[in-house]
């Protein structure tokens, strides 16, 4: 063939700066869509191969190679597959947009199975002039007596294409890197890149740095090492379930995530119909609260990596999780980077979610035990699931886990029906036991638990479950005081008893200088308690909504406080401002005093000047007391 020199076949118009600059979201990705290209040369290979087009002689030894060379500031591309003629390069080189894959699944497909092949637009080749000012193909056909093809372009709309000199089957893509490829003379970041994108690509995929200084022995020798592939080509998820262990479960999470926790437990999606789907999701064990913001679900295309966390694809609340999801039937766009809106996307979604909720059904009614080990750490993602989709809601809700004050884990069914006669559609719960003991202690006199909901989202839970579930009722502990815990004021009038309140509120206005100061007069069971304080279940929830619109910016203004201070009138010291009301006493004041920053402590922390006068005021009253 003679030398020639031509136009490339352009179908839109300044087509190399759009490749540049928009076609691709990460410019990284031309690594990932040239060694693709690669593996589609040699998936092709081994079609005809099978239907009987193609001789190989007996070979097996497929495989994609990455070159680096930082003296020459070239990166190749080699693979050992299909190889083109010249006709082929002037069709699906010159030609933009006309893509081989998409050709050869026309021609083959009604040949068997051709899914494997992964592109199908055509462009992927032109990402290499994203980072490289010139780019050259050496290339042979597997055609026996097709010459090798030798092609250049500098990234205009001109090339040159003439006979080339390889000798052996297959492409090799010589990218010489210009300014915007500076990146990708590191070998760390080829090296990761590769890894990034190509951990899971059918063929071996070797990378090597052609001027590196061989690694010697202290004798001066060259050291020789098998060279070895950065891809696992047959990845754990293509595997059947009942054909993986453990510990290779465990292994492929340590490897894919680099994360040496081991996973609670994990779920093995394998679908064929109505879509091809397959993947391993993984519950991890969270150290903190904040690790909930690490999940990692990584989407592949036939292997071929495309991105994290697609929210289309993977329901958002399980985007918490960590995991390997492979859909080959996923309608992408000509980058491979973004799904196109589609109802088919709807359903693999909605599948997945499905498959969740089943594993967790199942964990339940066969290991109830384990299933309460891992329910403290899979937790939040179940209670997100719950508020941000019905269709998990309506089939996990009756095994969401709730755990007592009493170490014991329970459904809210089974909390309702242990407390059946005491409690009436109501569950007491605690979001800080240490600071609420108080009050949990006056349950368990009861023989009344509560659950601890401690949990960042566990507000914006218990109110869906409220909102869906209208006779089921949660109360903080510091809400209400329950009928279980007063006895009846047997002998005292309603007059005396607002008289008594009325002493009170006078005591405690002046010693706590408090002009709105709100006191409840109750006998309560216990003699334990001077006071205690009660903030209505809606007043704190109201307060907590406002306090989150504060801190994302907003300021709707300080909602009035609804505390209440509960004294006991059983308490001896109770008895004591009752039977010195009236009088101008600085020990009243200081028993008042104590007494409200002692029921404030059991219900949240004092405020820094609060605890310095508690403190203060402790030290005084001990001092009295030794004095006297």
């Amino acid at each position: 063939m003679s030398k020639q020199k031509g136009n490339l076949s352009i179908h839109s118009e300044n087509i190399f700066p759009i490749i540049k600059k928009w076609l691709y979201s990460d410019h990284d990705i031309f690594i990932r869509e040239l060694i693709s290209n690669g593996c589609d040369a040699i998936t092709k290979l081994k079609r005809l191969h099978s239907l009987g087009e193609a001789d190989l002689n007996g070979e097996t030894d497929f495989q994609v190679k990455v070159v680096l060379d930082r003296t020459a500031r070239t990166l190749k591309f080699i693979d050992n597959g299909i190889g083109m003629t010249d006709e082929e390069v002037k069709k699906y080189i010159n030609q933009i947009a006309f893509s081989g894959a998409e050709d050869f699944l026309k021609n083959y497909k009604d040949k068997g199975d051709t899914d494997q092949i992964i592109g199908h637009f055509g462009l992927g080749f032109y990402s290499a002039f994203m980072v490289a000012d010139v780019v050259e193909i050496h290339t042979r056909s597997y055609k026996q007596d097709a010459p090798a093809v030798k092609w250049r372009c500098d990234g205009g709309t001109e090339f040159e294409m003439e006979d080339g000199s390889r000798t052996e089957r297959g492409t090799e893509i010589t990218l010489h890197l210009g300014q915007d490829g500076e990146t990708f003379l590191s070998e760390y970041t080829v090296k990761d890149t590769i890894e990034k994108y190509c951990s899971f690509m059918p063929y071996p995929l070797y990378f090597e740095v052609a001027d590196k200084e061989p690694e010697k022995d202290k004798d001066g020798n060259i050291i020789i090492t098998e060279p070895e592939a950065l891809n696992d080509v047959s990845p754990l998820y293509l595997k059947q379930p009942n054909a993986c262990t453990d510990e290779e479960y465990k292994d492929f999470y340590r490897k894919t995530f680099r994360d040496f926790k081991e996973p609670l437990f994990w779920i093995h999606l394998n679908m064929d119909y109505p879509f091809n789907l397959k993947g391993i999701l993984y519950f991890p064990k969270l150290s903190t609260e904040f690790d909930t913001i690490e999940g990692r679900i990584k989407l592949y295309n036939s292997q071929v990596f495309v991105a994290d966390n697609i929210k289309e694809v993977i329901p958002e609340f399980l985007l918490l999780l960590k995991g390997v999801i492979d859909c080959p039937d996923l309608p992408l766009n000509v980058s491979r980077s973004f799904l196109q809106n589609d109802g088919f996307v709807r359903k693999i979604s909605d599948y997945i979610t499905k498959k969740v909720a089943d594993k967790l059904n199942s964990l339940f009614k066969e290991n109830r035990a384990e299933f309460e080990k891992f329910w403290d750490d899979i937790s939040p993602f179940v209670k997100y699931g719950l508020i941000k989709d019905n269709k998990f809601y309506e089939k996990i809700e009756g095994i969401v886990l709730y755990k007592t004050t009493g170490e014991q884990y329970v459904t809210a069914q089974e909390y309702l029906e242990k407390h059946t006669g005491k409690l009436e559609k109501q569950i007491y719960y605690v979001s800080d036991p240490i600071q609420q003991a108080q009050y949990i202690k006056l349950l368990k006199e009861h023989e009344v638990e509560a659950v601890v909901l401690d949990h960042s989202i566990d507000s914006a839970f218990i109110s869906h479950i409220e909102m869906k579930k209208n006779d089921i009722s949660f109360k903080r502990v510091d809400s209400d005081i329950s009928e279980l815990m007063k006895d009846a004021d047997q002998g005292v009038d309603e007059e005396t008893k607002n008289k008594e309140i009325e002493a009170l509120t006078t005591i405690f206005k002046k010693a706590l200088n408090k002009e709105n100061c709100k006191l409840q007069l109750e006998n309560l069971k216990s003699g334990d308690i001077a006071a205690m304080i009660i903030l209505s279940e809606d007043s704190r929830r109201m307060q907590e909504m406002m306090q989150r619109y504060s801190l994302g910016g907003f300021n709707p203004g300080v909602m009035p406080s609804e505390e209440i201070l509960v004294l006991n009138k059983k308490h001896p010291l109770i008895q004591y401002c009752l039977k010195h009301a009236g009088e101008a006493s600085e020990v009243l004041n200081l028993v008042a005093q104590q007494i409200y920053d002692l029921a404030v402590l059991s219900h949240k922390p004092l405020e820094p000047e609060a605890m310095t006068s508690f403190i203060q005021r402790s030290n005084e009253i001990m001092k009295r007391m030794i004095q006297n």
